[in-house]
């Protein structure tokens, strides 16, 4: 045999070992540790805390020291959160290459959650916005606790009076994706035609109304079981995927937003404008190394072989985008559909149920 390929049949055995050794390591569960000893002290406050992988015996509740607020920041008693796809990946530990950065074996960060709706207690030095007693929600990590700590000018409203905790609580990640996926990758405008795959889901629910109050005629995509609650919300026609596939229809929509990823991207730009746009957000679960980040290496693939645009974005929760929804939700343009509530104490279950992937909206964890 020649040395040259002497050398690539080592370079390919190197190559094997390489991978599987990867697939080994950051497969590995460490043992879930024995609860943490309570801090010490009258004031202390309960919050899940994750000190391994699985669900739902990576979310357990445990007390801890009660935080203070300094400089610029403001300290919140949660009344509510919600759970959202990016707490079930990071508690189960999948997809398993996200440990090289989340922690291998076990979690290098213990907090979880991050939706929140409660009350100003007290506020550090400095802070403007807000005072203590005002209603508030937004985003916070770790917000599945009895307080939290944020600052000011981090990712927290006002939240509207005619919204409960709960109902506030379930906007953050989901509506603000919804938001920025339609508004800002889609260009959604009035009088285009948007096609929602995924609308009965937390993200889904919030983008058939969002679509509706940027002028647009919806189409929403859904099993029968959730056909009337889509039409509800203002979908302008509904497509039952049990029944139909959409993708095999006449109709071409300017904007796409695919909250499933159970079509391929040329399947959808055939029913996508010239000129369209087809936003992804998230993908399946069923694969534990890839997960959501298959599809999002498959969009880098297919994007030159496609004429639609294949935006890619991360949802950044801001306080301009979070007073836009609280706007809408004023008018009554904008509700939170609740499928299931948890208590602090069940947010394991809660994560479980969502993991099933037939949550009709938002599942909420109430806390106080």
């Amino acid at each position: 045999m020649k040395l040259r390929y002497k050398i690539l049949s080592g370079v390919g055995v190197l190559l094997v070992l390489g991978i599987a050794t990867l697939m080994t390591v950051t497969a590995y569960d460490s043992p879930c540790p024995g609860l943490a000893p309570d801090a010490e002290g009258a004031d202390t406050i309960r919050r899940v805390a994750q000190r391994c992988y699985g669900i739902p015996q990576g979310a357990r509740l445990e007390r801890v020291a009660k935080p203070v607020p300094g400089d610029g920041q403001v300290l919140i008693k949660v009344h509510a959160s919600s759970v959202n796809p990016v707490e079930w990946y990071g508690v189960s530990g999948q997809p398993y290459l996200t440990r090289l950065m989340g922690g291998i074996g076990a979690p290098k960060d213990p907090h979880v959650g991050f939706d929140m709706a409660g009350t100003v207690e007290a506020v550090g030095p400095d802070v403007t916005r807000f005072k203590p007693g005002d209603e508030v929600f937004g985003g916070a990590n770790g917000a599945y606790a009895d307080y939290v700590v944020r600052p000011e000018k981090g990712g927290i409203a006002l939240k509207p009076a005619n919204l409960s905790f709960e109902e506030a609580a379930g906007i953050p990640i989901a509506a603000i994706t919804a938001l920025q996926g339609l508004r800002d990758n889609g260009h959604v405008k009035a009088g285009d035609k948007v096609l929602i795959n995924g609308a009965s889901g937390g993200v889904g629910t919030y983008a058939v109304q969002i679509a509706k109050a940027l002028g647009a005629e919806v189409t929403g995509v859904c099993s029968t079981r959730n056909a009337a609650m889509v039409r509800s919300l203002g979908a302008d026609h509904v497509i039952d995927y049990t029944q139909t596939d959409f993708t095999q229809g006449d109709t071409h929509y300017d904007v796409i937003l695919d909250n499933v990823g159970n079509h391929s991207y040329f399947a959808l730009a055939d029913v996508t404008t010239p000129t369209g746009v087809i936003v992804t957000v998230g993908g399946q679960k069923s694969n534990p190394w890839l997960g959501p980040i298959q599809r999002i290496v498959w969009r880098m693939v297919v994007a030159p072989f496609i004429d639609q645009e294949l935006p890619f974005f991360i949802a950044k929760v801001n306080p301009e985008d979070l007073a836009v929804l609280a706007g809408w939700a004023s008018e009554g343009k904008l509700r939170t559909v609740i499928d299931r509530r948890y208590p602090l104490e069940q947010t394991g279950a809660a994560l479980e149920y969502l993991g099933l992937g037939h949550a009709r909206g938002k599942v909420v964890i109430t806390v106080n």
